[in-house]
């Protein structure tokens, strides 16, 4: 392995047909049983690594797949999910991740707007597909199948499809093809000086594109990726303690966790380098003694994970702004341009259009966007090349980094999620109950961005806002699910007739739909878990009936309710547990078996103690 501190080689990202697999399969011949992979204490060797992603492979090329064949990746963040991608790209074809966590109404739709002929998930997990591979079920025949042949993949063929939020109220497809990877993949290694002795967090969302940031460019380098679990990935506490014990030596972490870990108390002697961040605005400088470099990193999904990049000065007292975004990656170019496409003078404020090797080949199946989005760049000399536009607003700074200035359009970011409001208006619309919808974004009190929805007056009274919530649910991802639902009488409109967004009132005890009807909860720890859930949701009152995540709960918050059962009833929950019982009742009841199953191994005064404090009174 390269001693820690050499730099990677720095020659151009590779010959045509030289991709990541083969990449992979080099550190594999050359270091076979380096750690590819940790997940708890279990470990995988590159050897193992290579050898079931060449066995996959086999398999699916037996089921059609090849160059430009979409394959869905619907698996839990696990080595199985690291050896899919894997085998995905050596079968020849371009994999689709699918978060396990989403509807399966979402799942199913991006699959048939992917057009992808295979599924590769586990039991419980299942979506339409020609063919479904079942990595349980399918084992034998996956172990018996022939070595992959060469499928002449080049940088010029799709890589993977990631979906983001449409304006037209669909999920679009953004296809990045093996070149734009590669390069975000050898200037990652060059800028950071990636060697085999790194150990890397892989932390994000499984259908966020800063997923593949996290693998590809360590596993190309004979790294180690440390895969965490779902209980340390929503908690800046628990993640900083994990990283520490980890021995992560660069770690992505999406903005809204890495902002409370830049002052955080951190061992002097940890092995972290870098924290890199992004996804949101970064509000906050890091301290001075922090023991660390931080990175702010900017990137649309269009433009292959990041566009600009820079590291983020410690705390001097009074900062004038707010941490910059960065400066181009390489082979990427950054324009600030007016609305009529010139470039806008240093310190002034323009849209971010985005040219070079970064920029993507479009959207699956959406020519018309495309175009719209994916202009013919004026501003290059080379044949045929386009920059990307991005709808984001930006200002070049006196230091060459740029910084970030908003939206141009209605589009919102929460908690790192890319989300089109259109889209989830085109869902409120369609139930039975809703004439018309608006949705935005506000800040609450304590300053966090949640999502709003309005619905417009009617001949009968609207649906309640459970009822609405339990609708959405059920096709959109639970980071598009409104945490608050407003009735509105009158909607305000602009002089051309159009909904006045910015005259939409503000949530409050007058205008919020009502609830169904409404349960209170009866035994000591149903009350506890509702004051829980009430305190963290900043609702007056929680049933038990009342489901966390349609209150407005998230990932984030579920961490802390977590932490709060773990402090108040000493009893261990995990996050799956917490999507399992989503209601008061069933949350109180799983607390309940967790209490009675710690009672076999108690003395009697312990048990009564735990008792005693499971059924006290809150204050």
């Amino acid at each position: 392995m390269p001693r820690a501190g050499t730099l990677p080689p720095t020659r151009p990202v590779c010959t045509r047909r030289l991709c990541l697999p083969q990449l992979v399969a080099s550190v594999a011949d050359r270091f076979p049983d380096a750690v590819a992979a940790t997940a708890g204490d279990a470990r995988m060797s590159y050897s193992e690594l290579n050898g079931r992603a060449e066995q996959l492979a086999g398999h699916l090329q037996s089921l059609g797949v090849q160059p430009e064949v979409p394959v869905g990746l619907c698996v839990e963040r696990s080595f199985d999910y690291v050896v899919a991608a894997l085998a995905i790209w050596k079968a020849g074809g371009a994999y689709v991740p699918l978060d396990p966590a989403w509807p399966a109404e979402h799942r199913e739709f991006i699959l048939a707007d992917a057009q992808a002929p295979v599924l590769i998930t586990r039991s419980g997990m299942a979506c339409k597909a020609r063919y479904i591979v079942n990595l349980d079920h399918d084992a034998e025949a996956i172990a018996r199948s022939s070595a992959p042949s060469n499928p002449g993949t080049t940088r010029d063929h799709l890589a993977y499809i990631i979906y983001t939020s449409g304006t037209s109220g669909k999920p679009k497809g953004v296809e990045i093809t093996h070149g734009n990877l590669l390069n975000l993949v050898f200037w990652h290694r060059r800028a950071f000086g990636v060697t085999g002795t790194d150990r890397a967090s892989h932390v994000s969302g499984l259908a966020f594109d800063a997923a593949v940031w996290e693998l590809w460019p360590y596993l190309s380098a004979g790294s180690t990726i440390v895969l965490a679990d779902e209980r340390i990935r929503t908690s800046a506490e628990l993640m900083r303690e994990w990283l520490a014990a980890q021995s992560v030596t660069i770690a992505f972490v999406p903005t809204a966790l890495a902002e409370p870990m830049l002052t955080a108390d951190w061992p002097a002697q940890t092995a972290l380098r870098f924290l890199l961040t992004g996804a949101d605005t970064l509000h906050r400088y890091p301290a001075a003694d922090i023991p660390f470099r931080v990175v702010n990193n900017y990137g649309p999904t269009e433009c292959t994970v990041v566009a600009t990049s820079g590291a983020v000065p410690v705390e001097c007292g009074c900062p004038e702004a707010l941490p910059a975004i960065g400066a181009p990656i390489a082979n990427t170019q950054v324009y600030l341009l007016d609305n009529e496409g010139q470039p806008v003078p240093a310190g002034s404020t323009g849209e971010i259009y985005i040219g070079g090797t970064s920029v993507g080949r479009g959207y699956r199946n959406r020519p018309e966007l495309t175009a719209e989005r994916f202009l013919e760049n004026p501003y290059s000399s080379s044949p045929g090349a386009r920059m990307y536009r991005t709808g984001d607003l930006g200002t070049l700074r006196e230091d060459g980094k740029i910084s970030f200035r908003g939206r141009i359009d209605n589009q919102e970011k929460i908690r790192g999620h890319r989300i089109e409001p259109d889209e989830i208006v085109s869902v409120l619309d369609q139930h039975p109950g809703v004439t018309s919808s608006a949705v935005l974004a506000r800040a609450d009190a304590t300053g966090e961005r949640r999502l709003v929805a309005y619905i417009g007056p009617g001949p009968d009274a609207p649906p309640s806002s459970a009822e609405l919530r339990e609708f959405v649910a059920r096709r959109l991802p639970e980071y598009m699910v409104p945490s608050v639902f407003v009735r509105i009488h009158q909607w305000p409109l602009t002089s051309s007739g159009k909904i006045n967004r910015a005259a939409l009132p503000e949530p409050s005890p007058d205008n919020l739909l009502g609830q169904a009807d409404f349960r209170p909860p009866l035994s000591p720890i149903q009350v506890q878990v509702a004051g829980i859930l009430s305190e963290l949701l900043r609702v007056d009152r929680v049933g038990l009936d009342d489901n966390f995540f349609l209150l407005g709960g998230h990932s984030l918050l579920g961490a802390q309710v977590l932490l709060r059962i773990r402090q108040k009833f000493g009893v261990e929950m995990t996050l799956r547990g917490l999507f399992a019982a989503q209601t008061v009742a069933k949350l109180a009841s799983e607390i309940e078996r967790l209490l009675i199953s710690k009672l076999d191994s108690m003395s009697e005064e312990e048990a009564r103690q735990m008792l005693d404090l499971a059924e006290a009174a809150p204050e």
